[in-house]
This record gives C-alpha cells, structure tokens and sequence, in this order.
C-alpha cells in the first residue's frame, strides 16, 4: 500500500470494497468449472436478492447504468417523453434518459440531504411527463410513501436511483420491497460489490420476462429452440464470476452497513464544528438510513484556497477523496438541452463545495480521526 507524501501513514482510498479469502476461493472455482457466462451463480444471486427485497422480482445486470437504460425502457420511456430528475446526481441518470430518446426534466434539491422537495416535483410535471426518476442520497432518504402517492395519482411511473442507499429502509421496508422499479449498483464503491454490476427490481414475471431480452439482444426463445428478436436489446448480462462474488457480498451486507454506520457516528464526534464546512444530515436512531458516502460542503466563500488545492493537500496527507457530485445541467451535454448557471443554485452551489470524505468497511475510527484532524488543520489554516 502507498505512503502518505507527508505523514509516512499507509495511503487512505475515499472508497473500496473488501473481499475475504473466501470469495475469493469461491471465484477460483467458478473459473474452474467452466461456466463463466450467466448461470447457476446468476440465479442464485437473482434468488437472494428476491428475498431480501421482500419477494419482488429482481434481476442483475452488468452495470447500475445499464440497470436504469433497461428500465426506463421497461417503463415504455421513449421519444417525446419526459422524466423529472435531479440536477444533483451521477451522470448516469441524465445520460440514459436521452439515450432512449426522451428528455430529462432537471429539479432542484435541499442543501442538506440532497432529497428533491415533492413541490419541486409538481411544479415540474407536464402533459410529457411519463415518469420521476430520483436519485436517493446516504442518510437522508426523502419520504418515499408520498412520492409514490403522487406518481399514482398521475399515473407516472417510479424509477428509484438507489446506487447509493441499498440497504436503507423507508419506514418499515427495505428499498426495493415495495414501489415500483429500483435499480442498485454493484460498483466497488458502493454497500456491496461485484466488481461491477448492478440489479433491477421489478414488478411482474411480464417486467422480468421484457429485462430478461432487454439485458440478452433482445432475444426470445421460441417452442421450436429457436430464437426471434422483435426489439433491440443490449447485451448486459451478469457473468458467472461476478454473481458468485454478489452471493457472499450480499450476506455481509447487515455487517458492512454496520460498521459504516460506525464510521460515520465517529466521523460526527470528530469533525471540527468551528470550520463553517456542512456536513450530512446527522445519523439518528433507528432511523433506518445506509451510508455509502461521506460528503461535506466546503467553506470556499471564507477560505483563502479553492477545492482543488484543498483536494490537493489532503492528498498530501496521504487521504484520498472525491467529488460527488456535478451539476448535472452545467455539463456540455445538459447545456445542450437548455442548462444555464444560476438555474439550479442548490444543485450548483453543491457542485461547487462538495467533497467526499473516506468511508469504506476497512477504515479504523482512528482513520476517520486522521481525517477529521486533516480537514480541521486544512481549513482551520486556509480561512480568511
């Protein structure tokens, strides 16, 4: 493992994923079997995740990417349409609204938890309006019952972008056991891995049946043991190797968003309080919430350095972080589609200050004070 430049401490990732002996042997045998495409693996991974979702069909595919592209087009998205999203999220949610053809529909968010308020949500809907895809936030997911009767009552379609909160719990349930479509990400960042992949939760065998050729060139079999393809699909099946990996990754998820959870108390005891810098909203008791990022806004208004050069001597201490994230609206692609500065403040101004801290299952509480000291040093130092 790499030094710190400045404190000779074992370099600190912002994010990564952990992976026993175990898994690893159990990888081992799936490459000696021979069945290294979808197969057995798949199916189990695709069965525990049933489960945990309560029962609700789910299906795994190569990427959360290509989770949300297969179900905006499950959910009929084409040209003409319209889907209401977050100006505040990872470009995979704008991104793959234009690429079935249809139009993203940019809302603004809260500054803290990052949840788009519901009025926002209204006051955005048109007669194009086909679906809401949010874009859910560690430790601070929005009322979910509510957005649900408000898509109901308009006849809009859900797509849950729960990449960062699998895990997390609304009210009683658990994300994906009830609503419409969820999609999760199986990225090394996140909760759990599968190096990369990602899961799409539906709700029929007729919605699974549409991702099952969706996710394989769109082929269906016929009686006869031929094949017939009557849409384009892609081509995102999960491999073998990566579901074996999501079968153990799953299992641990109960201890790995335990320790997270941990962490982030700890990073709260710790942070300094007299920076100005805003943290996340505040972990509670039995509030159900996962955390897979650790983000703060910087104080850039009352520092004598940008985030750049704050970025840049953290990493001089060894720790390494993040940005989490653009602005979606500000990006060349959104700017074509009619995105302009001042449009979005929240969005931008998050765009501007955030950073992502270290949070991952093998950090050590004496981790999150290294980097809890590092900021306080860092913007104690810089501030005008």
């Amino acid at each position: 493992m790499n030094a710190g430049p400045v404190t000779g401490a074992p370099y600190l990732k912002f994010a990564g994923p952990e992976l026993d002996e175990a898994t690893i042997l159990g990888v081992a045998d799936v490459l000696r079997s021979g069945q290294l495409t979808s197969g057995p693996w798949v199916k189990r991974f695709e069965a525990d995740l049933t489960a945990f979702c309560g029962g609700r069909t789910v299906r795994v595919l190569t990427s959360a990417t290509a989770a949300v592209e297969v179900a905006l087009q499950v959910a009929g998205i084409g040209p003409g349409d319209e889907v209401i999203t977050p100006a505040q999220s990872f470009f995979t949610t704008m991104n793959m609204i234009v690429k079935v053809g249809a139009r993203p529909v940019f809302v603004d968010c809260d500054l803290v938890t990052r949840n788009v308020p519901l009025a926002a949500i209204e006051a955005a809907v048109t007669p194009r309006t086909k679906a809401i895809l949010p874009t859910y936030w560690p430790g601070s997911l929005p009322d979910v019952d509510a957005l649900y009767a408000f898509a109901r009552a308009r006849g809009l379609r859900v797509i849950e972008d729960a990449a960062l909160v699998m895990g997390s719990r609304s009210r009683t349930q658990t994300l994906g056991a009830a609503g419409d479509l969820t999609t999760f990400s199986f990225h090394p960042n996140k909760n759990i891995t599968t190096i990369e992949g990602g899961a799409l939760v539906v709700n029929d065998a007729a919605e699974a049946a549409r991702v099952d050729a969706l996710r394989f060139h769109g082929i269906v079999p016929l009686p006869d043991r031929t094949r017939d393809v009557a849409f384009p699909g892609g081509k995102f099946n999960l491999p073998d190797i990566q579901a074996r990996i999501g079968v153990d990754q799953l299992a641990r998820l109960p201890e790995f968003l335990a320790r997270r959870r941990s962490l982030v108390e700890h990073y709260f005891a710790h942070f300094p309080r007299d920076t100005d810098a805003v943290l996340p909203p505040a972990p509670t008791p039995g509030d159900g919430q996962s955390w897979n990022m650790f983000c703060i806004l910087l104080p850039l208004a009352r520092m004598t350095i940008d985030r750049k050069q704050f970025r840049d001597a953290m990493e001089a201490r060894g720790i390494g972080t993040g940005v989490s994230y653009e602005a979606l609206h500000l990006t060349t692609l959104g700017r074509s589609l009619g995105g302009r500065d001042g449009q979005f403040p929240v969005s931008e101004r998050i765009a501007r200050e955030t950073v992502t801290l270290p949070l991952h299952t093998r950090m050590t509480p004496a981790d999150v004070e290294r980097v809890c000291a590092a900021c306080a040093d860092i913007l104690r130092t810089s501030r005008r």
